[in-house]
């Protein structure tokens, strides 16, 4: 097989900056590469327990009890400048911050979607978890190229992923959950209770409800090898990123 001819700097960041920092180091490295400062990266990482509202939600009259559960269960509240609906992630989860510098990088935002959710649950089937695209009826933060597992009434959303696009480069961000879906089960329910909003907490589960052997460097090895498919893979040095950190960040408005 012919290798691909891209080359995709790879970012294994080993230790969390904190629930916001880790959310606001994406964005800043999106302005690095539209700047020209940051080539092609993938930045993998285990985030923080985490819930990541959406715009439209921190308008919802239930918000601030809302961001109150999370913070009761253990979950920091944060406002991400994407769209979609609440989404809870942690420990058991991987996150990949993919970025790109690319001259009309608004001219594929509906492409990359579909390629990159293709992408993910194939490298989800090598590592033995039966995954497929599409939206699921009750899921929580629901999108078109979502990635479930299973079949039938039974399936369970795996990953989300959302996209910021901004003049000259563009921002994909996936989260897989790999392992224990219960806290994120509990904190989801809450959180859409608040909120005012339908869902059915049996539609959020992990690969390993799927596949009970499978561990997070399996997955992540597993990850690593799909996104190979698409780009020659190149180790970066995680401390490298740091420079480019703005201290801590500016999505944190789940007080207002």
């Amino acid at each position: 097989m012919q290798e691909p001819a891209r080359v995709l700097e790879v970012y294994r960041q080993r230790d969390s900056l904190g629930a916001a920092e880790d959310l606001e180091l994406a964005l800043t490295l999106l302005a690095a590469a539209r700047r020209g400062e940051l080539g092609p990266s993938l930045r993998v990482y285990r985030p923080r327990p985490t819930v990541a509202f959406g715009q439209r939600d921190a308008r919802l009259p239930g918000f601030a009890d809302a961001a109150a559960a999370c913070r009761d269960l253990g979950f920091e509240p944060l406002v991400r400048r994407a769209g979609g609906r609440a989404a809870a992630y942690h420990e058991g989860c991987l996150i990949l911050d993919h970025i790109e510098p690319e001259a009309n990088a608004v001219a594929r935002s509906l492409p990359r979607f579909a390629d990159f959710a293709s992408l993910l649950a194939a490298s989800l089937q090598d590592a033995g978890v039966a995954a497929s695209v599409g939206e699921i009826p009750g899921e929580y933060c629901p999108g078109e190229y979502s990635v479930h597992g299973g079949t039938g009434p039974g399936r369970i959303k795996l990953v989300g992923t959302a996209q910021r696009v901004v003049a000259g480069a563009w921002l994909f961000s996936s989260v897989v959950v790999v392992q224990d879906a219960a806290p994120l089960r509990q904190v989801l329910t809450a959180v859409y209770q608040a909120l005012g909003l339908d869902w059915d907490p049996a539609t959020a589960g992990a690969a390993e409800d799927l596949a009970p052997d499978l561990t997070l460097p399996e997955a992540e090895a597993a990850l690593l090898a799909g996104y190979g498919r698409y780009a020659r893979l190149r180790q970066g040095d995680p401390s490298a990123l740091l420079k480019f950190s703005a201290g801590p960040g500016r999505m944190l408005p789940t007080t207002a």
